[in-house]
Parts: C-alpha cells; structure tokens; sequence
C-alpha cells in the first residue's frame, strides 16, 4: 500500500536554491511536509541542520538529533526530519548558544542568520486571514498556518510581533504609507524599503504599493511583501555583530 502523505524524497535537481544542497551527490534529498509554510517556501529540518547550518555531516547525525528533541523552532521541539521551516522562524539548537532566524536575503528566498539571544521569543507574523468568532472576538490567521483568537484589532496584511512560544501578541504593525516593509520574493528578496503610496486591486492586477528602496521607486505586488517596524524593522532581521564564537559541543548535539 502506498503512503497517504506523499512521497519523503525529492530529486535534488529538483530541491530549491535556497537550501544549499549539493546537487552533484546522491540522486534523492528528504523533503518537506506541506505544514506550517507552503513547501516551496521552506526548508525540511533535516536538510536546515545538514546542508544549510552545517551542524552535522551526514543524515544519520541529523536524524539522531531531531529524534532526541535537540531542535526547536519557534521554541517548540520538533522531531519530525519533514517539518518545514520557513519565513521569521526562529530555530534553536541543544548544545550550541546561536540563535537563528530565517528571513530572505540577497536575493534569496531564505537564509539563515544568527540573531541576539534576547530575540529568540520574538517573532513576526503577517496576518492572511481575519474572521469573527462567535462572541465578537478575531480570529486571526497568519503566514506559518497560526491561528489566534484575540480582542486585538488588525487587519490582512498587517504584521504582529509574538511571543512565542507562548502565542502573545506583543505589538500590531500596520500595512500603510511610511511604514518598512521587507520583499519576501522574487529578485529584490531581502532588502527593505518605505511604502510611498497603496494602490488598490483590480479585477485584473493585484493590490500593489510603491516602494522606496536606496532612493529609488518601485512598484511591486504588495503579497510579496512584509511590514517589519515604522522608521526601522522592530526586530532583528539583518546579520549583527553577534557573536560567532558559539559554544558548540558537536558531542552532545549530534
């Protein structure tokens, strides 16, 4: 009998760019379980640890560890090789003091990037859906398949700021003119920029925005985008000057 769930392999000419893959070894790589991110936004957790963080060498290493419980994303152990991981997740790992962050970068539609320890419980969420519970409350569903029943008022495609994983919504940013935005896809993935002007939606043309980026003005789908602060992003999603002299005893990890 065939697997309901679909198959556990990928060709790795196949995999995505941005999961640093060695594409000239062996024919098949794990792949994603469609979850919390869309597969083709994510990266299975297997392949994070072996080929994208580099913490272990070989796919027995990373199953050892993930079985153990020394991975968290978003702190919540995960245990599953399949677990997708993708935009603002926050992953840690027993044994080693780095705290990372998957954010889009260069170009690229993630990579990873070791962020201040005191920002390990934060967390950015951009809001897809809105509907009203009974009872006058939101629901609030957001881009890494969350939901949040809450009292607090925000709209599709405005960003909130949680406490994971606890699940608390710290702060609401919202999607309108002069705030900064990050472009989550396509060739300007990565850098940021100021809404200059909210263009509307058609029938035929999706909503877009106008985006100041270096002095220069761009139109871009604003489904490609995510708001991150006001005057500067409200968490860390750039490399900082954190330390790289991580404490990583490669005994008890792998």
């Amino acid at each position: 009998m065939g697997s309901i769930a679909g198959s556990k392999k990928l060709k790795r000419q196949m995999a995505p760019t941005f999961w640093g893959i060695n594409r000239k070894e062996k024919r098949f790589v794990i792949t994603v379980r469609p979850g919390s991110h869309p597969k083709s936004n994510s990266i299975p957790s297997a392949v994070l640890l072996r080929d994208t963080l580099k913490k272990v060498k070989t796919l027995r290493e990373a199953k050892s560890s993930i079985y153990g419980g020394k991975i968290k994303v978003d702190g919540v152990i995960r245990k599953s090789l399949h677990h997708s991981i993708g935009l603002m997740d926050v992953i840690e790992l027993e044994g080693i003091t780095d705290v990372y962050r998957l954010v889009p970068n260069n170009g690229h539609l993630l990579e990873s990037i070791k962020i201040n320890t005191s920002e390990k419980s934060k967390k950015l969420v951009q809001v897809k859906s809105k509907t009203t519970t009974k009872g006058g409350k939101m629901q609030l569903g957001f881009h890494d398949g969350r939901t949040i029943i809450t009292d607090i008022n925000a709209n599709i495609s405005d960003t909130c700021l949680l406490q994971i994983p606890e699940q608390k919504i710290l702060d609401v940013i919202k999607f309108e003119k002069n705030s900064q935005v990050i472009v989550t896809r396509g060739i300007n993935a990565g850098r940021i920029g100021t809404i200059n002007e909210i263009k509307q939606g058609t029938f035929t043309l999706p909503k877009r925005i106008n985006l100041l980026i270096d002095d220069k003005m761009i139109e871009i789908p604003a489904d490609i985008t995510m708001v991150v602060g006001k005057e500067k992003p409200i968490i860390q999603i750039r490399w900082s000057n954190v330390s790289t002299n991580s404490k990583f005893n490669e005994k008890n990890f792998a």
